[in-house]
């Protein structure tokens, strides 16, 4: 591996290093406090959660448009379940996880019918997603009324505190699940076969087919788990909110496919990791951070984004150029 491969194989790292630095030099020393680079991974969870679920899919060739309507609908399943199980204005430990399963089971209830869709019909993931985006915001904002569900008092609000409740875990116990997450998908992507086969499905979709992989059967798979990564994400985002709403996470799923991107992951299919994604969705939070510090507008935070998501796209490009893809 020669000099500007590893450049281009690290080049998530030294990105994050190098927005990192800049703001310890341009930022007040309230930007490198403890507590503030605690509150930037608490800031990642939410995307960081998604954009390891949009791994598998973006690895695999596809894309999904929809994650963020997913989010608000676990949202709102979780404020309404919680609703109903409500006694006095308190909900139990046993209710909430129950509540907490239904958001996941609602996400992967999503991804089941787009992977259907998109394997059993041919259509392109593009189209596919786009129509679930619609119908799962649809569906968050019929079961809500139209308007935010006031949730009772539970154990769900505390998870995405900056400083946990119990002082030995250092960080809040969102980040913990996080960190838990990448570790997982790392191993499913990295030593299992369904990894081995999500790589080979987004490598060479129509090789990976004569080599005897059934590719409806991962496609649905991979959407499937990809949802329970969306309704982890949509416990947080309802922990972060407290209530459930219907028009939560609206165009986060562009911050989730951009973290994939700067990550590493290539819109071609074949290439990322979870690793990778975490990393680019921690830029992004420190580039919020750093710049809210700094008392930049948010219009300009975007356009910077926007730079960098074409910048790690041009570096896709000339990293493919660099060392050509072979079909195996």
């Amino acid at each position: 591996m020669n000099i500007k491969q590893i450049l281009f194989r690290f080049s998530p790292y030294f990105g994050l290093l190098f927005v990192f630095l800049l703001f310890v030099i341009v930022c007040p020393p309230a930007f490198y406090s403890f507590f503030n680079i605690k509150t930037i991974f608490t800031q990642t969870v939410i995307v960081g959660i998604a954009a390891m679920g949009a791994t598998m899919v973006i690895v695999s060739g596809g894309i999904d448009l929809s994650v963020g309507s997913q989010i608000a609908l676990g949202t709102v399943v979780i404020a309404k379940i919680l609703t109903m199980f409500s006694l006095d204005g308190e909900v139990s430990g046993s209710a909430a996880f129950f509540a907490s399963l239904a958001s996941i089971l609602a996400c992967m209830v999503c991804g089941i019918i787009t992977s259907l869709v998109i394997s059993k019909f041919n259509i392109v993931p593009f189209i596919v997603t786009l129509g679930m985006m619609q119908v799962a915001r649809g569906v968050a904002k019929w079961l809500a009324n139209e308007q935010t569900v006031a949730s009772p008092t539970n154990p769900l609000t505390s998870m995405m505190l900056v400083e946990p409740e119990s002082e030995w875990l250092v960080l809040g116990s969102s980040v913990w699940v996080m960190f838990i997450l990448v570790a997982l998908l790392s191993i499913l992507l990295k030593y299992t076969i369904l990894g081995r086969y999500i790589f080979a499905i987004g490598s060479n979709e129509h090789t990976a087919r004569l080599c005897g992989i059934n590719i409806s059967k991962y496609k649905v798979l991979i959407y499937m788990i990809s949802g329970v990564f969306t309704g982890i994400a949509a416990i947080m985002q309802f922990s972060n909110l407290t209530v459930g709403d219907p028009t939560a996470a609206s165009g986060m799923e562009l911050d989730i496919i951009a973290a994939v991107v700067i990550g590493g992951g290539s819109l071609s299919g074949g290439e990322g990791s979870a690793l990778g994604s975490l990393i680019g969705a921690l830029m992004m939070a420190v580039l919020r951070n750093g710049c809210n510090m700094l008392g930049v507008p948010n219009y300009v935070q975007e356009i910077i984004i926007g730079l960098i998501i074409v910048g790690a796209v041009l570096i896709d490009k000339l990293k493919h150029r660099l060392t050509p893809k072979v079909a195996v």
